[in-house]
This record gives C-alpha cells, sequence and structure tokens, in this order.
C-alpha cells in the first residue's frame, strides 16, 4: 500500500515502529534538489515483499481497524530495513524499537536522512490544515469519490491524487472527517503503483 502498509491474504498491516513518508511526499536532496521519497518507499516495500515470503506477527489494531504488526518477508524485518536504508522514520511516538537504526541511518546520511525532510506526521498535519481550509467543513477535508468502475475511494489530503478528486454529491460522492469514518462507511484508501 506504502512505505509502512502491506495487504496480507486480505488483511492490512501497518508497520509497527515506523513512519515512513506519504506516497505524495517529496523530500529534498543533499545539493538543493527534490526526489519522490514517498515513491521510493512504496518501491522499496514492494521490493520487499512481492514474490517473498510475509508472516506478521499482528500487535494491537490502529484507529483504521488496521492490525500494527511486526512483519518478516525471508527473514528480513521489513520495519528495520525501511529504517535502515533511511526509507522511514522510528515512530517514537509508539515505540522506541527502531531508535538505534535510525540514528546510524541518519548517520550515514541514508534517503530521508541526506538533507533536512518534513517528517511525515508534520507532512499530514500541514496537508491537513490546508486542505480544511478549502472542504465544505473544516473538520471534514478528507475527499470521498467513486471511481469509472464505480469503487469507492477515498483521498486523504496527503494522497497523490488529493488536488485533482473532485467530490460531486449528486453523483452519491461525500466528504469525511477522518479516515477511520472512510474505512468504516466502506471507501477504501488509493492503491499506490498499480
Amino acid at each position: 500500500m506504502d512505505g509502512d502498509t502491506i495487504d496480507l491474504e486480505g488483511v492490512r498491516y501497518r508497520l509497527h515502529g515506523i513512519d515512513a513518508p506519504e506516497v505524495g511526499q517529496v523530500c529534498d536532496t543533499v545539493n538543493g534538489g527534490h526526489w519522490p521519497c514517498g515513491q521510493e518507499a512504496l518501491r522499496k516495500m514492494g521490493s520487499l515483499v512481492v514474490g517473498h515470503g510475509v508472516t506478521c506477527t499482528p500487535h494491537e489494531k490502529d484507529m483504521y481497524g488496521r492490525w500494527v504488526a511486526s512483519c518478516v518477508a525471508d527473514g528480513v524485518d521489513l520495519s528495520g530495513e525501511m529504517i535502515a536504508t533511511g526509507l522511514a522514520w522510528a515512530f517514537r511516538k509508539y515505540s522506541m524499537d527502531y531508535v538505534k537504526a535510525e540514528e546510524a541511518a541518519r548517520a550515514r546520511q541514508l534517503g530521508v536522512w541526506q538533507a533536512d525532510t518534513e517528517a511525515p506526521w508534520d507532512f499530514r498535519s500541514h496537508k491537513w490544515d490546508s486542505a480544511a481550509a478549502s472542504a465544505p467543513s473544516a473538520a471534514c477535508p478528507i475527499k470521498g469519490n467513486i471511481s469509472s468502475k464505480n469503487q469507492k475511494i477515498y483521498h486523504a489530503p496527503w494522497s497523490k491524487d488529493y488536488a485533482k478528486t473532485k467530490v460531486d454529491i449528486r453523483k452519491g460522492e461525500r466528504w469525511f472527517c477522518s479516515e477511520g469514518e472512510a474505512i468504516a462507511a466502506g471507501w477504501r484508501p488509493p492503491q499506490w503503483g498499480k
């Protein structure tokens, strides 16, 4: 799904202890340029799981109904590998398990650590505030869109296609106040890289 979330046999898992850049997030390079760090995190996660034997040990469910889990692919700790390659942050708010690995990646200036980069939780917060200013209700800026294939897809403000997504209430599309609300109503997040 992205750099810290996978689907395995119909179950969605949020990887324990890490937070990866959002798919639409861009990070700075050491020479002042930019790179698609969110897309790179998605590609890395795909390379780790697609075609590999993946097992997950669930810890608890998050507010969106996903299992927070420790997942391994052919013996490789997915969270640890994302941190070690500089494609995720240790999510200290919830766990200190990957802090030392993050410090090592930072010292080597790998991935997101090559230049000052906005952490994904700050990126989401800024995008939310910006979207709330233009939504019909500031508390509900998540767009519920119905695709041409009649799929109900919600777009959070940090989604790659958020800006170009329009909501037409006459077609049954709607606004949501949280991802949990959208999921409970039967809508799914966008699927990246498909």
